[in-house]
């Protein structure tokens, strides 16, 4: 199946579910992530807000205001960039909706921008995935573009990048681009998949 209409078959699969079913999975995927040694160790992470029927993170980012971690959102940068720019948010950021019509923080000057290689850790939606940490997204490109400079590194230290998806998302093999970034980890509400342990 090519990338098209696997990423076709996984969306109407994703938006089938019901709500229970949605709340069930996010409750599980939160423990999941809560509990595992990437995110205790992360202070600085970002996080996204559901699309299209994406795994919910609302729980979990509540559980990162309480332990005392800074969080952030992805914002769309300046026109025709293609790129993603990390806003601060909290419990009072107001949002709007970008031209995607997914909410994000307003952010009135460039000085609340978080310099992506400053994060510890991004939590990155996806709508398959294999145990090698290979990813096929929404077919924008965005974090591709943001996370480019990781492809320099032979190793890197952060930001570490997990993938969040439903555990029906895994596949058993998906092709890789030349400008794909490899995820260190995928979080699903069954498991939490180590892939790329050489940049771990």
């Amino acid at each position: 199946m090519n990338a098209k209409a696997l990423r076709q078959q996984m969306r109407e699969q994703r938006r089938a579910l019901s709500d229970a079913e949605r709340e069930d999975a996010a409750f599980l995927l939160c423990e999941r992530i809560a509990s595992s040694h990437v995110y205790q160790q992360s202070k600085h992470i970002a996080f996204y807000l559901p699309n299209d029927g994406e795994m919910d993170l609302r729980l979990l980012i509540e559980h990162a205001w309480q332990q005392g971690k800074y969080c952030y959102l992805p914002v769309l940068a300046e026109p025709n960039t293609q790129r993603l720019w990390f806003i601060p948010y909290t419990a009072e950021t107001k949002l709007k909706p970008n031209r995607f019509g997914i909410p994000e923080p307003i952010h009135p000057h460039s000085l609340r921008i978080r310099k992506t290689l400053s994060l510890d850790l991004i939590l990155m939606p996806l709508v398959a995935f294999d145990e090698k940490g290979n990813r096929i997204g929404m077919g924008g490109g965005f974090y591709d573009r943001t996370l480019a400079f990781l492809r320099q590194r032979q190793y890197w230290h952060k930001p570490k990048l997990l993938g969040v998806a439903y555990d029906f998302q895994k596949q058993k093999q998906l092709q890789k681009n030349p400008w794909d970034i490899p995820l260190q980890t995928v979080a699903t509400e069954r498991h939490l998949y180590l892939c790329n342990k050489k940049n771990a």
